[in-house]
């Protein structure tokens, strides 16, 4: 079956059946190109979603110093703050994924961790890069695909120096992802992942569905984290992730920034539901958090971020996941946006928070007229994203 590949991952999917799982390599190409959407960073760390930079595939790994590659992990990524991530794809139906692949991965960690070093990954991601461009002469070289992953948030020297001081401290993130993970395999992961520190162990279950929207096929491939809501062995701070609620997130605000700005976040959440948002509740153990998300597209596939509010009185601009998203993924877009919202009374977002997720104090917007001057700003954007998706339906 041939469509477009929409991603989904916390709306309801309408009108589509469970497809067959595809091939192992199918789901590890898709891995490969889609990885930000596939592995969800938002449900890894929801207060700094992680994203990803693809090393290389079938990363080699030595088990000696100096020797070749004795085994090979499917994919080898790092996040923004340079922690090594290895990926493992296996089908559920592959016996091996209760167990042997979990030792499997263990060899892997454990030898990478031993023989890789920074300038090892540095070559792997060059060499990468390379064979991309034999394939496409028109692709991005090295600098460019690296600074486009930084953002403009650090330099190239302090992104590799934080790989090389993960490396040194044995940080270290283990992906299991698969059509359906075992019950087996994630007792497994929470235990490991409870136990380990600093490493972190995960697996991704990816469901594939068909379905038809406006007469088109098209395939939905839905991404759930498990493995992230347990306490690490010896943590300092023992509370576990959970789900906020509206009455949680409203006490906690209230309790560190007072009444005013309880009012005030009352007043956002409600101009949100008012206008058919989608409330994503936070999991962060320390603050909570919510954020507005409008669904569009066909059969409401295709989400868009706004901001979050947060428990310590932040309001943050969602500027970086506006990057990927369409009409907003154009910089004088957001640049227009950025010019709006610095209209505001008090509040000057320097230009480069384009890329980024820059914060404003929500007692900014406790004065009546400022609040609304703020959501009007966003009843703009909403705006442009449904004429856009209305004129494309048109065109089509």
């Amino acid at each position: 079956m041939t469509g477009n590949i929409y991603i989904l991952q916390d709306d309801r999917l309408i009108g589509v059946e469970e497809a067959p799982y595809p091939k192992e390599e199918v789901l590890q190409r898709q891995v490969s190109l889609f990885a930000d959407q596939l592995i969800p960073g938002a449900q890894i760390d929801p207060d700094k979603p992680r994203r990803w930079l693809l090393v290389t595939d079938e990363a080699g790994v030595p088990n000696a110093e100096g020797g070749g590659a004795w085994w090979s992990v499917d994919h080898l990524f790092l996040d923004q703050d340079g922690i090594p991530t290895l990926v493992e794809v296996k089908r559920s139906s592959d016996t091996r994924i209760r167990r042997e692949v979990v030792g499997q991965m263990l060899d892997y960690a454990a030898n990478a961790l031993q023989f890789w070093s920074v300038n090892d990954m540095q070559g792997m991601f060059e060499r990468h890069v390379q064979k991309v461009l034999e394939r496409d002469p028109e692709g991005e070289p090295c600098d460019v695909r690296l600074n486009e992953f930084l953002q403009g948030e650090q330099t190239e020297e302090e992104f590799w120096l934080k790989v090389k001081t993960n490396l040194q401290a044995r940080r270290i993130r283990m992906v299991f992802v698969a059509d359906r993970i075992p019950p087996e395999l994630q007792r497994i992961v929470e235990f490991l992942n409870s136990q380990m520190d600093p490493a972190e162990v995960l697996a991704v279950e990816i469901r594939h569905y068909d379905g038809a929207f406006d007469g088109k096929q098209v395939k939905a491939l839905v991404p759930q984290v498990l493995g992230t809501n347990v306490v690490k062995a010896g943590s300092v701070n023992e509370s576990v992730k959970r789900k906020w609620t509206e009455g949680e997130f409203m006490a906690a605000l209230r309790d560190k920034r007072g009444e005013v700005a309880a009012t005030t976040a009352k007043g956002i959440l409600d101009w949100a539901i008012g206008r058919g948002l989608t409330i994503w509740w936070g999991e962060g153990k320390r603050d909570g958090s919510f954020y507005p998300m409008l669904y569009e597209g066909p059969a409401r596939l295709e989400h868009y971020f706004t901001f979050a509010v947060l428990t310590n009185g932040a309001v943050q601009i969602q500027f970086g996941t506006m990057l990927n998203r369409a009409v907003f993924s154009d910089e004088q877009k957001r640049a227009e946006l950025l010019r709006k919202l610095n209209s505001l009374p008090g509040v000057a977002i320097p230009e480069p928070g384009l890329t980024k997720y820059p914060s404003l104090p929500i007692t900014l917007l406790a004065d009546e007229n400022s609040l609304q001057q703020f959501l009007s700003v966003w009843d703009w954007y909403l705006e442009s994203i449904r004429n856009q998706a209305m004129s494309e339906k048109h065109r089509a």
